[in-house]
Parts: C-alpha cells; sequence; structure tokens
C-alpha cells in the first residue's frame, strides 16, 4: 500500500534538513512510520491479511536499522525524531 504523493510531499516538507533533502534518516523514518500506522490500521479490520503482516514486519525492521544507524551517528537527531514521531518514551 504506497503512500500517497501528498502525502509523502507533505512528510518531507516536515522533515527535511534542507532543500531538496529526500534520503535523510528522519525523511525515511518518518515515511516509514506513516505506512506503519497505514498497515496497522488494516491488519485491525483484516485480521488474517498475512502477507500485510509480513511486510509490516520487514517495515519495522527497516525503521529499526535506521533509528539505530541515527542514535549511533547523533543522538540528539534521533532523540528530536522520536520525540516528534512519538515512537519511544
Amino acid at each position: 500500500m504506497p503512500l500517497d504523493q501528498d502525502i509523502k510531499s507533505d512528510i518531507i516538507n516536515e522533515f527535511k534538513r534542507a532543500e531538496g533533502d529526500t534520503g535523510s534518516p528522519e525523511v525515511q523514518v518518518a515515511i516509514l512510520t506513516r505506512r506503519i500506522k497505514d498497515i496497522t490500521q488494516h491488519l485491525k479490520v483484516h485480521k488474517h491479511d498475512y502477507a500485510s503482516t509480513r511486510g509490516l514486519k520487514k517495515l519495522v525492521g527497516q525503521r529499526r536499522q535506521l533509528l539505530k544507524y541515527l542514535s549511533k551517528k547523533d543522538i540528539n537527531r534521533y532523540r528530536d525524531l522520536c520525540g516528534k514521531l512519538g515512537l519511544r518514551p
């Protein structure tokens, strides 16, 4: 389930670090978080959709890797991102 281009561009504009930035860890984590939320809502209705469950697990793993990288690279950026997205307490 890909994101609409409007939603994706809004997320990029909110989390970009510089003009034309689409690949920074912050942007990637924000996009993954939105996709994870969408798939989670889908799975609440369709509990036995195992293909989507597998995809969800893969997305969570990708996000975890990016967050781990960001925490090692710059802990302040990591904390700001987690605060904005409400990921960790």
